[in-house]
């Protein structure tokens, strides 16, 4: 059977360049071997979103008579938290499946194996095999947990991220390894259901990509939730005894723990999908691509977490859209790196785009920063959620807005207003002169960006 477009892999990316490709016309099919909608809507993004909401609950419970209310007994089910948890994802895979009949895309059920020759073998569960034609081959088979030697995953006392979603108990206590977005969510879902929680972050801060103000604040409010952080440490080893694991730490310090969960980053899902076959170039587990998402063998490409950039979903959904447009003649542009959100979402959330201060600095700008605290905002005032800032950073001589950094409540829903205004070269009296409604968590942007001017009213 022969194809305009195959896409290997349901994620993110690949069912929407598989959208996309229908809606420009090509006869378009999708293999994946697990449920549709990747390991991001099955086993990252949105089922974890559902236990982080589980957790936001139970907190507004523990502390309603801030609110008023009076709730005498109140208890966390953590095997109903999971089964919600599982409940949401197993529905939007369903979704997916609507939208792959809806847009009459063939879905090939298997392991994608890629062929030269725009071929594509298909190995289901019974082990039958089947081969297919395509004039353009989409590689976005995504990536999966990191594995250190020395903190090597049992899926029972030591686990990745898709295990945290799944435990059968709660553990009593939990040690993190690793501080970027997988593991502070973690961290606050399970602090806030009762687990001890320790976080590891071998360098000095703990979402170490982040500006540092923006770290500083959430070890500040992790710590008063009862969160222990150890920064600039290390895990020489971990060793299973007795049912508990023993944490061997680089100053020579040992700590015990029910559970590790390691949280160091995932790497591309490239093994054994015929790269080599095809003569496809890969650079330190990446397959190299360009601008538009060719690798070096006509008629395949690649998007998402198996090529350099960021392993973000909207990341892997646009780099799928423009591929696909780029492969139906349309005249695109290449997608602008330098103007990716990023999103956090424990509590208080993160959100950010552009340059930190420091990396504005190093990279030679004059600027001018800005600085709003939610404290100062009604709305904020009035949810209970007055923690957290929005940062703001730009360019003195030219007024480029370089970066924008936020944490505190509901934030992820405010950043894509700072996306817009920088792919639109807005000007910071741009923003300034645009009315925010009142009362809104947004109106600390408009604030933050007068503070950069001297112009802020409420601080």
């Amino acid at each position: 059977m022969e194809f305009d477009v195959i896409v290997v892999g349901s994620g993110p990316g690949g069912y929407v360049a598989a959208i996309r490709a229908s809606q420009l016309g090509f006869n378009t099919a999708i293999v994946e071997k697990e449920e549709l909608g990747g390991i991001c809507l099955n086993w990252g993004c949105i089922p974890t979103k559902a236990l982080l909401k589980s957790a936001q609950v139970f907190n507004y419970i523990k502390h309603s008579e801030d609110f008023g209310i009076e709730i005498t007994k109140s208890n966390p089910n953590f095997d109903k938290m999971i089964k919600r948890s599982r409940n949401v994802a197993d529905n939007m895979s369903k979704g997916i499946d609507f939208l792959m009949k809806k847009n009459k895309i063939t879905v090939i059920k298997g392991f994608g194996k890629l062929m030269p020759n725009n071929k594509v073998e298909v190995t289901n569960e019974k082990k039958e095999s089947n081969i297919y034609d395509a004039k353009n081959i989409i590689i976005a088979t995504g990536a999966k947990s990191r594995v250190l030697e020395n903190i090597k995953q049992d899926g029972e006392f030591i686990i990745g991220y898709r295990k945290a979603m799944s435990l059968k108990k709660q553990p009593k206590t939990m040690t993190i390894v690793g501080s970027g977005a997988i593991g502070v969510e973690f961290a606050y879902f399970y602090n806030s259901i009762g687990t001890e929680v320790t976080i590891i972050e071998y360098q000095g801060n703990i979402v170490p990509a982040e500006d540092k103000d923006i770290s500083r604040q959430l070890a500040k409010d992790f710590k008063k939730s009862g969160i222990k952080i150890l920064t600039n440490t290390g895990v020489e080893k971990v060793e299973v005894k007795n049912k508990k694991c023993k944490i061997l730490l680089n100053n020579g310090e040992k700590i015990e723990s029910d559970v590790v969960l390691s949280a160091v980053g995932i790497e591309s899902n490239i093994s054994n999908i015929g790269l080599e076959d095809v003569g496809i170039a890969t650079d330190n587990n990446k397959i190299i691509v360009d601008e538009f998402y060719n690798t070096n063998i006509p008629g395949y490409f690649a998007i998402g977490d198996i090529i350099k950039g960021p392993a973000l979903a909207h990341v892997a959904s646009a780099e799928g859209i423009t591929c696909v447009e780029k492969i139906s003649g349309m005249d695109v542009q290449p997608i602008n790196y330098d103007n990716i959100p990023g999103c956090t979402y424990c509590s208080p959330e993160i959100a950010s785009v552009g340059l930190t201060e420091e990396q504005a600095k190093e990279k030679g700008y004059e600027i001018k920063v800005g600085k709003f605290p939610f404290s100062a905002s009604g709305k904020a005032n009035a949810a209970g959620h007055k923690e957290g800032f929005v940062k703001v950073i730009f360019d003195s001589k030219y007024g480029e807005w370089l970066g924008c950094h936020m944490i505190g409540y509901n934030v992820t829903e405010m950043v894509a207003e700072v996306v817009a205004a920088r792919n639109l070269e807005t000007t910071g009296h741009e923003i300034i002169k645009s009315i925010h409604p009142h009362p809104t968590m947004s109106e600390a942007i408009m604030e933050a960006v007068a503070a950069a001017y001297d112009e802020v009213i409420h601080i």
